[in-house]
């Protein structure tokens, strides 16, 4: 006869004697926890109490001195003892009253520190009079895809929520609120809902490699984080102006790889450039000489590789001072100068 499933009951059952009931060996939690079980477990313990809830108020439109407001929440995190925490730029843009819950129950009136909407991100001020718990930032340039990723956060309300996974992809592109592309972007099918924005993305090692930021309506599981290393510049920038300040060229590009022929021709340490597909007429990549189809490989002897890297180097310290732009067209290695101005928008 052919073989039957194993259900409960044909299981092997535990040795007893005729006084009484089987007798269980009790197991030690260790036991009944996996390696995966424990990892993660130790990761949250590293960051649960750095994260927040966070409920904010909009003005709604209407006549003068009316009080109609309307809420919205999020999540956030600290990453100082000292209370700046990191969120959404869309959980708290236009918001005219921030509140803060952490973990503990505790509730805290939030400052805006600084907002960019061309990144989603914003940085909150918290008052204590004490040190609180804070999180380790990590390095989102040494993911590798199919570690594991960790999403904690607020979704539908729901404090303190879990959701695991990996990291799916590395390097996408998103389209901030603003119009303007996110590049590096992290994607994960750890499984994120509204609510969660501005919940941190964690590895297993506790430390916070992405900012979590959308999801795609309708697909299973394709949810994106801002990379932890793009938020550590955009953090920089608003401590020292209150903003993210970017020089601007006035260009639209996308990666362009290079060839090894094309490499050795030219003398180039990099395997990809950023090939310009618009220029704005009259704006500073126009008047320098930039034409579409240019391939940008340096600026100021900088490599430029890809986009990110682009708009990396385009930052405030270049803002109403002539660079050098290293550009190939068709056959011809070009150096070409113009004068950045600051981006308004």
């Amino acid at each position: 006869m052919g073989s039957r499933p194993s259900f409960i009951d044909d299981l092997p059952r535990a040795a007893s004697d005729a006084s009484g009931p089987p007798t269980l060996n009790p197991l030690s939690d260790d036991a009944l926890l996996d390696a995966y079980s424990r990892t993660v477990i130790s990761a949250l313990e590293r960051v649960r109490q750095a994260v927040a809830f966070i409920s904010v108020e909009r003005r709604l439109p209407g006549k003068a001195g009316s009080r109609n407001a309307r809420g919205g929440t999020g999540s956030g995190f600290l990453f100082t003892p000292d209370g700046y925490l990191l969120t959404n730029s869309h959980v708290v843009h236009g918001a005219t009253h921030i509140r803060v819950t952490l973990a503990d129950g505790a509730k805290f009136d939030a400052d805006l520190v600084g907002d960019d909407p061309s990144s989603d991100l914003a940085v909150l001020r918290i008052g204590s009079p004490e040190p609180l718990p804070h999180v380790e930032l990590g390095e989102s340039s040494r993911l590798k895809v199919g570690q594991i990723a960790i999403a904690v956060g607020n979704p539908l309300g729901l404090a303190q929520t879990v959701t695991t996974g990996v990291v799916s992809a590395l390097g996408r592109s998103l389209r901030s609120t603003s119009g303007r592309m996110i590049y590096d972007v992290i994607q994960t099918d750890a499984a994120l809902n509204p609510g969660n924005s501005g919940g941190p993305l964690i590895n297993s090692a506790g430390q916070v490699i992405g900012v979590n930021t959308a999801i795609i309506p309708g697909a299973q599981a394709i949810c994106f984080a801002t990379a932890i290393d793009t938020a550590k510049w955009v953090i920089m920038q608003i401590f020292a102006y209150g903003h993210v300040r970017r020089a601007y060229i006035g260009v639209a590009g996308t990666t362009r790889p290079l060839s090894r022929r094309m490499q050795r021709y030219f003398g180039l340490g990099s395997e990809s450039g950023v090939q310009v597909m618009e220029i704005v007429k009259g704006s500073p990549a126009a008047l320098g000489g930039l034409r579409t189809d240019d391939t940008i490989v340096a600026i100021d002897a900088l490599a430029v590789q890809d986009v990110d890297s682009l708009q990396r180097t385009l930052d405030a310290s270049r803002i109403d001072k002539l660079v050098n732009i290293t550009v190939l067209r068709g056959a011809q290695r070009l150096e070409l100068t113009l004068t950045p101005v600051e981006q308004t928008s």
